[in-house]
């Protein structure tokens, strides 16, 4: 008997969400079937990679990545960054700002982050330090002065949405990412929060939560799962905003990717360690749902590119 090819796509779709101006701006979301199933439709949008650029911890980083970028200064390794073709945007990853660390204050945080927006041509996507007062005040200020340039505040969370919101999605036309703790009802009741708000579903995508692989990752996968299965499948429109997933500030804190090979002789070489963890992770929150991820090192953004490319 013949076999008899039935592709099955959604009448719903994941909303489309564009980052950026100009000719670098990227769009993502649109898709009307599961990751990667391209046996049922075309992908409209590929998923993307963004490349995170901390303002801290360069002394730290791994040889590897010191030889590609050559410099600690925020602003040229954003440009070095940009230059990569696999690279769709710019993550600005203000860990500095940490009250309890190297407390930067908030307008040294804008002042970099205008000086990377006026030497790159690339969406910019802001992540704060997670201290809750500090990134409330850093994303509200950094939307007013980056007006204009569409960028991406990751992330607004159940106690600071209305601040972040109200500034960034309403004040000044940003895109809004929010963030919920690996739970489908919490992140559809944050999305019903930010919409009575004011804030139009289609400037808004969502951060699921995180964790490396082999650290809890399985709630990642099954939460992402049900939320693209409740968003296609039940026509969900809130739960229809695209996904991304900040990767790197998960998978370069674990043990397997910064325990030294004096320490640990019998792990290999730390760097690859990392790379290794960092491209497991990034597979695997695509292949459940993620549009986009956030990846540090050249080496894992080129090989999760070749990823992407060979599967789309």
């Amino acid at each position: 008997m013949p076999f008899t090819k039935k592709p099955h796509a959604f009448k719903a779709a994941i909303n489309e969400v564009t980052l950026g101006t100009g000719d670098k701006a990227v769009t993502i979301g649109g898709e009307n079937t599961y990751p990667f199933y391209t046996f049922d439709n075309t992908t409209k949008n590929k998923p993307v990679i963004g490349a995170e650029v901390s303002d801290i911890g360069y002394e730290n980083e791994p040889e590897g990545y010191k030889a590609f970028f050559g410099t600690e200064d925020m602003v040229e390794r954003a440009k070095k960054a940009a230059a990569m073709d696999e690279v769709a945007f710019i993550c600005l990853h203000f860990a500095g700002a940490d009250p309890f660390g190297a407390n930067k204050s908030v307008e040294e945080c804008i002042e970099k982050a205008k000086a990377v927006a006026a030497a790159v041509d690339k969406p910019l996507v802001i992540m704060g330090c997670k201290n809750l007062e500090k990134d409330t005040e850093l994303f509200s200020k950094v939307s007013e002065a980056l007006a204009g340039k569409n960028i991406v505040v990751l992330s607004a969370r159940e106690e600071n949405y209305k601040t972040v919101g109200a500034s960034a999605g309403l004040a000044y036309n940003q895109k809004v990412s929010a963030e919920s703790a690996v739970d489908i009802n919490l992140a559809k009741q944050l999305n019903v929060l930010m919409m009575q708000l004011g804030v139009n579903p289609k400037s808004m995508v969502m951060n699921l939560g995180s964790a490396a692989a082999g650290y809890g990752y399985e709630y990642v996968a099954s939460t992402m799962d049900r939320v693209r299965a409740a968003a296609l499948g039940q026509n969900d429109t809130q739960l229809q905003m695209p996904v991304i997933t900040p990767v790197s500030t998960e998978t370069w804190a674990v043990k397997e990717s910064v325990a030294e090979e004096a320490d640990m002789p019998e792990w290999g070489s730390r760097e690859e360690r990392g790379i290794d963890m960092e491209v497991v992770t990034a597979a695997a929150s695509l292949s459940a749902g993620s549009d986009a991820v956030i990846l540090k090192h050249p080496e894992s953004i080129r090989t999760i590119y070749k990823l992407i490319d060979a599967l789309c």
